[in-house]
């Protein structure tokens, strides 16, 4: 990295195309090159301050507040290192000159920290350099694919971002889970804690409804298939928790196939060295492994901040995801098939 400015106490006020956001959020965008780490370690030691006073990571900011900065090195940006970014576009959903809508893939994170050099976000920057403004309305976790979207503009950013914090937006998921989903269960009303670690990974977990920083978090789930041993959910997001989809299942006994982090680590391993879709006639690929985690962002609805028109995407699921229904349900058929063999009586002798 190149040489760093000296550090020196800033106060800083938050203008209308920040208001709303995050305190960490609204952090991380000012202070480029500053460890993510180190960010949530100022503001957990009070150092850092809201019109005087103490504030949390999750505090929105405000048109017109004073945020107190203290003494934080920022290291002077590293061409090269920039340069290092890949430029990369993904497959667009929907575009114009307020928005843009993409189809994240597994294993792509939606944007730089945490270990993680780059995202979706900076090698969308690096392949449109002619983009004055491009920033997240919202995120999905690493291991997470599907719709994701973007603003091109800061009004359309603020004006987004109200409707996610309002609950105007809807969001439906597809989620592979262990075991047999109970039909009659369609909804999940858990409170969740989030908490930080010092290294900055985030650990959310259900607790009761009088825990002091419990936060109400709602989930209505419908069984879209059951499968021998798995069930495909359609898992609509009535709050939008860190997390909340993969805890809230979790929490039910019916954890998301190849959550590394909420699953169940040897049945996911298990699962992962079967090959799917080979002879099975399903058109996959033969010798083909499941290796992600099985949730998809597959709708987003909003009102168009331009427009006001109601904008629904949606993005199908992606190939491996198909490819591993397919071979669930030929082994369902065939298991049935060789089940009503098994139970057929035996012919009876001519006579």
């Amino acid at each position: 990295m190149g040489a760093a400015a000296a550090p020196s106490v800033r106060l800083l006020t938050v203008d209308a195309d920040s208001a709303g956001q995050r305190l960490d959020n609204y952090l991380l965008r000012l202070l480029k090159g500053v460890p993510k780490t180190h960010v949530y370690r100022v503001i957990r030691s009070g150092e850092v301050r809201i019109n005087k006073g103490r504030a949390a990571a999750d505090t929105r900011v405000a048109e017109g507040d004073i945020v107190r900065l203290p003494p934080v090195r920022v290291a002077v940006r590293d061409e090269a290192a920039a340069a290092a970014v890949p430029a990369r576009e993904f497959p667009v959903l929907l575009e114009d000159e307020h928005l843009l809508a993409v189809d994240k893939p597994a294993g792509v994170a939606v944007h730089g920290g945490s270990g993680v050099a780059f995202g979706v976000v900076e090698q969308l920057r690096r392949a449109r350099p002619g983009q004055r403004f491009l920033e997240l309305v919202h995120r999905l976790d690493k291991e997470t694919s599907g719709v994701l979207l973007l603003a091109k503009k800061r009004s359309a950013l603020a004006a987004l971002q109200q409707q996610f914090r309002e609950r105007e937006t809807t969001k439906v998921y597809q989620a592979l889970v262990w075991g047999a989903w109970p039909p009659s269960r369609k909804v999940i009303d858990e409170p969740l804690w989030k908490t930080t670690d010092a290294a900055g990974e985030r650990h959310v977990r259900v607790v009761a409804p009088g825990h002091e920083q419990a936060r109400r978090s709602i989930t209505l789930v419908k069984l879209q298939r059951q499968f021998p041993g798995v069930a495909l959910l359609a898992v609509t997001l009535k709050t939008g928790r860190t997390h909340q989809i993969r805890v809230h299942l979790a929490h039910a006994g019916h954890a998301i196939v190849g959550d590394p982090k909420y699953g169940d680590f040897a049945a996911n391993k298990a699962f992962a060295r079967e090959p799917r879709g080979a002879g099975r006639g399903d058109g996959g690929h033969a010798g083909q492994r499941f290796t992600r985690m099985f949730l998809h962002a597959r709708e987003l609805g909003f009102e168009h901040p331009a427009s006001g028109e109601r904008i629904t995407i949606i993005a199908p699921l992606p190939a491996e995801c198909e490819t591993l229904l397919a071979a669930l349900a030929g082994a369902a058929v065939a298991g049935k098939s060789t089940a009503s063999r098994a139970a057929s009586p035996a012919a009876s002798p001519a006579s």
